[in-house]
């Protein structure tokens, strides 16, 4: 399986270059906390399904799709944490936790579908 192909793994790919966008209004003294907290949590995303789709097994997938998983989570509550220190406009956030929803249900729909699988 090439990580390449996969929709989830263009969809986080999108969501890196958003973040990236959107990190970019933060204030200077943001610069190497919450910006650089953000962006990391962004690009593990699809870089962990890469990884995982690179490896020999489902199983090894489906454990760095779980971490993908993880980060998502990670930067929807940086998001929140952002929002409620008005970092960011709500109308700049809405598009973004919308492809967030979506990716979480890619993520788990995959992992769904290699569980079964392997049953």
């Amino acid at each position: 399986m090439n990580h390449k192909d996969l929709e989830v793994w263009k969809e986080g790919i999108g969501l890196v270059t958003d973040i990236y966008i959107l990190t970019n209004s933060l204030p200077d003294s943001e610069k190497y906390g919450m910006s650089s907290q953000m962006r990391r949590a962004a690009i593990s995303i699809p870089s962990n399904i890469a990884e995982g789709a690179g490896r020999n097994s489902d199983k090894e997938l489906i454990q760095f799709l779980y971490i993908s998983l993880g980060s998502v989570e990670e930067l929807e509550t940086q998001l929140i944490i952002g929002s409620n220190l008005a970092f960011f406009k709500t109308d700049d956030l809405e598009p973004i936790f919308h492809k967030i929803i979506h990716l979480r249900k890619l993520l788990i729909g995959l992992i769904k579908y290699l569980k079964n699988k392997s049953k």
